[in-house]
């Protein structure tokens, strides 16, 4: 992310541009005898030029490099603050539940990706039992399948994908000796679909009903001024 392009805030969620007095980055290098290898780290602090939130992202992230301090491979990366790039949702009727598993399932994604996957699996069963209703099914395979023709075919594919790599972290293999990781870049897949299916499902409706009840006001209001004589 250079200067003058557009970055998402991981703090307030907007897209800004960065400028040259928003990013600061300072670096040092190192060398180990005992692998006789360079390493560079570099820490990033980024400013969120929007006035409404002025937070800083630090980054940390570890370099290799060859004879003249050039930077070769990137070795490793973590945002140290925020802990996670949690999106805030302008919704007041998604559960506590299933914004705290969400919530969690971001927090750890890097930390245990195969936990987050889980997380990510048990707030869509939470979704799926709020937000539609569906009760009295033994597995959340069957409710997922409840909900086939409430949604597009891609969606359900997704939504079925999520299902099944949250199922590596909530059960066990019949061979134990069976390991199947989760990437952090497959916990973070699973979790921006969550992300989506907030909005989708819960942010968007209540911005349909919240349309709908200024309409009806409305209407309300011209026909009580239809029988209110004029003086």
């Amino acid at each position: 992310m250079g200067i003058g392009k557009s970055w998402s805030c991981p703090h307030c969620n907007r897209s800004v541009i960065i400028r040259s007095t928003d990013k600061y980055i300072s670096c040092f290098s190192y060398f180990l005898q005992v692998n006789s290898k360079g390493y560079i780290l570099e820490v990033t602090v980024t400013i969120c030029p929007s006035e409404s939130c002025g937070k800083e992202t630090i980054k940390f992230s570890k370099f290799s490099y060859f004879g003249k301090q050039i930077k070769d491979a990137l070795i490793y990366k973590k945002i140290i603050e925020p802990e996670a790039n949690i999106k805030i949702f302008d919704c007041s009727t998604i559960p506590y539940v299933i914004l705290e598993d969400y919530k969690e399932a971001k927090l750890i994604l890097n930390l245990s990706p195969k936990a987050s996957a889980t997380l990510a699996r048990r707030c869509l069963q939470s979704m799926i039992r709020d937000f539609h209703g569906i009760t009295g099914k033994r597995t959340l395979h069957q409710e997922i399948e409840a909900i086939e023709d409430r949604i597009d075919p891609e969606m359900y594919k997704a939504i079925m994908a999520l299902k099944s790599i949250g199922n590596i972290g909530a059960h066990p293999e019949h061979d134990i000796n069976l390991i199947i990781d989760v990437s952090p870049e497959e916990a973070c897949q699973l979790v921006n679909l969550i992300e989506m299916l907030i909005d989708d499902w819960y942010v968007t409706r209540e911005r349909r009903q919240e349309r709908v009840r200024a309409i009806t006001a409305m209407n309300e209001q011209k026909q009580q001024e239809r029988k209110t004589p004029e003086t």
